[in-house]
């Protein structure tokens, strides 16, 4: 399937398809999303079997504005209308009691339901000319390196997809924020680019970070973001003596690093990210694809500083990373 330039037909063939049941990629500002009708359970189910996700996983579902989330969550309280009024449209995802008429394909058959209006003008045009709530968790094969461009998705998914919309590459490029406040006592369950300090600050209360014991929400797995290459994450020192030692062993690698000072040699294929974690997480999962497409035999990643602005990048290289 070839992706598809954002016009107005496309949008309009788009919302037939989630309307007939098929699935449609397109681009929101943190990943591209496999897109479903959320309230169709054979549509959703279509999400599952494409990417090779299990069923007790939980989906994100996506809506067009802050006033449909009456439509999809049961006792909206004060701190969801608050968090929602801050920071939506944006990579913002709140768990919340789901109504009952909320199909248990989209919530892996838990009593909650993600929510998140996504900052993508296409995804809002596709999302108010759908009228809906589309179901979409990252459109790329499941636990593999998640897609911002629309090449990505066409070169993973294929023909199991009935439209990919075109819409750039995404502009934040890692998965959302996913905070729980399904019990009253709000917990992130994945970092993002909405930092546990700005929601204490628009909640006024402490944020926890959620012990991730169980799958309450999306990316939540011990491995996940992964590339089919073996991948390691190191410090820069290390970084610098693993190449020497490996490129001695004349092993093909590829590195991505933001500070180490590693000389370009013929057995490694070097990528230089941005040292600022905001420019840093738009090209990370392309960095990544970028190298585990040259079959190279590791892949060694310089490790970013353990703060809070860092905190998404260091959760998704963690989980891609033995």
């Amino acid at each position: 399937m070839n992706p598809k330039p954002v016009t107005e037909e496309s949008i309009r063939h788009a919302v037939e398809l989630l309307r007939q049941g098929q699935l449609v990629a397109f681009p929101t500002e943190t990943v591209y999303g496999l897109g479903a009708d959320a309230a169709n359970p054979d549509a959703v189910a279509k999400i599952f079997t494409a990417k090779g996700r299990p069923a007790d996983h939980p989906l994100i579902v996506h809506i067009a504005s802050a006033t449909q989330i009456n439509d999809w969550a049961d006792s909206v309280p004060e701190a969801a209308l608050r968090l929602a009024e801050h920071f939506w449209p944006g990579p913002l995802t709140m768990i919340l009691n789901k109504k009952s008429t909320v199909p248990a394909a989209v919530t892996g058959g838990q009593d909650t339901v993600g929510l998140r209006v996504p900052a993508n003008p296409v995804a809002l045009q596709l999302l108010q000319a759908f009228g809906g709530g589309i179901a979409a968790p990252s459109a790329n094969r499941f636990g593999h390196i998640s897609p911002t461009q629309a090449d990505h998705v066409a070169e993973e998914l294929g023909d199991s997809v009935g439209c990919i919309l075109d819409g750039g590459p995404c502009s934040v490029g890692v998965e959302s924020t996913i905070i729980d406040l399904s019990d009253g006592i709000p917990a992130i369950l994945r970092p993002g680019r909405i930092t546990r300090s700005q929601l204490k600050a628009v909640l006024q209360t402490d944020v926890r970070l959620s012990p991730q014991s169980k799958i309450r929400a999306p990316g939540m797995m011990a491995v996940h973001y992964a590339p089919n290459t073996m991948a390691l994450l190191c410090p820069a020192d290390t970084l610098i003596t693993m190449t020497d030692d490996l490129c001695a062993q004349g092993k093909h690698i590829g590195i991505l690093a933001f500070s180490a000072e590693i000389a370009e040699i013929p057995c490694l294929h070097l990528l230089r990210l941005p040292a600022d974690a905001e420019l840093y997480e738009p090209a990370l999962y392309s960095s990544l694809r970028a190298l585990d497409n040259l079959q190279l035999d590791t892949i060694l990643i310089e490790q970013p500083p353990d703060n809070e602005a860092w905190a998404a990048v260091n959760d998704r290289l963690n989980k891609a990373t033995v």
